[in-house]
């Protein structure tokens, strides 16, 4: 659904929510056309919570599929959020208005770093984005790792529960799959912090909180040995386009895409411009795009830190532990174990 363009409302000083570019023209033709716009992102945003609630009610179920699709998911994030101490996270991004991947990290009991801080009423907050989550192995003082099951999250076009409120960004406490209508469902759709589907997309991206989001998406990729994995996105937003070029005029990066399909032409044409074959892989077709073949063939297992590994071997040999190897490894694989995942980009 592409309910049209719409004029994107940037809060004020004041935090009455309207841009200095805003104008009232009144009249009925106006109104009429207000009522129109809105009644039809209501209908869209209306249609984002049912796509919540039956992704719930699919997952949530006890019925073979309902536990197979569960597995799945954390499976696919368990992917991307398991690194060793010495790899930095990975962030992942996605252009979806829709809270599967919040949910699914629930389901894990991954924890996610995002800009928002606060427990009751989470505040958007534009310098909290380098704040990480370590820990310190026992008996080991000053040496801080990583905290496993964590991943970087940005949603770049918004999400459903995001709202200006006196002029501050924040998230409402709006349940996955909430029956509309939810009384957080705003009366007027432009409350809402998102980027609708609107030939305007690139002038929205310019705007707070917007210019920050893609900052962070701009800076996670425009450096040497960046890897960018896109899964489902149909390369059909410029402004992210860009980014990626931009990424790839760096030798060292790459870029690898998976998709059901070449989403109408948009893949090959995208690759044909920029011309860098060897800075792309391409995974298009039913078998890669299918989310089972992704995880069991393709997609990095959960890594494992190959120091507690080895500490583990060196108790066991002098007989200290009865701990035993992980199941499935020997001491020749342990050392091919994935260390490596990578960031994608999701629609």
């Amino acid at each position: 659904m592409r309910p049209g363009r719409r004029e994107h409302r940037r809060p004020s000083a004041s935090g009455d929510g309207a841009s200095p570019g805003s104008k009232d023209y009144g009249g009925p033709e106006s109104n009429q056309w207000s009522t129109a716009l809105n009644d039809a992102l209501t209908a869209f945003l209306t249609s984002v919570l049912q796509t919540e609630s039956d992704l719930k009610a699919a997952l949530a179920g006890n019925s073979e599929d309902g536990i197979h699709a569960k597995n799945l998911l954390t499976s696919f994030l368990l992917s991307f959020a398991s690194r060793v101490p010495s790899r930095e996270r990975l962030h992942v991004f996605t252009t979806n208005y829709e809270r599967l991947v919040e949910y699914g990290c629930d389901l894990a009991g991954l924890r996610i770093i995002d800009r928002f801080v606060g427990q009751l009423h989470p505040i958007f907050r534009a310098s909290r984005i380098d704040v990480d989550v370590h820990y310190s192995p026992p008996g080991i003082r000053g040496e801080p790792r990583y905290l496993e099951g964590v991943l970087k999250f940005t949603k770049l076009h918004g999400s459903i529960d995001w709202r200006f409120e006196n002029g501050v960004l924040t998230r409402t406490p709006m349940s996955f799959g909430a029956v509309p209508p939810h009384p957080e469902l705003p009366k007027l759709p432009f409350e809402t912090v998102m980027i609708y589907p609107n030939p305007a997309k690139d002038l929205e991206t310019s705007e707070y909180p917007y210019a920050e989001l893609f900052r962070d998406f701009s800076a996670s990729l425009s450096r040497p040995n960046s890897v960018l994995v896109c899964y489902g996105y149909g390369f059909g937003d410029d402004h992210i386009n860009r980014v990626i070029k931009d990424m790839l005029t760096i030798p060292s990066t790459h870029l690898v895409i998976i998709s059901f399909s070449d989403s109408n032409g948009r893949i090959a044409n995208f690759t044909s411009q920029v011309g860098r074959d060897a800075q792309t892989s391409l995974l298009v077709g039913g078998h890669f795009g299918d989310l089972p073949s992704l995880v069991a063939y393709y997609l990095p297992k959960p890594a494992i830190d190959l120091i507690s590994y080895r500490r583990t071997e060196l108790l066991k040999n002098r007989g200290e532990s009865s701990c035993d190897v992980p199941s499935g490894l020997g001491s020749a694989q342990a050392e091919n174990v994935p260390t490596t995942a990578s960031n994608r980009a999701e629609q």
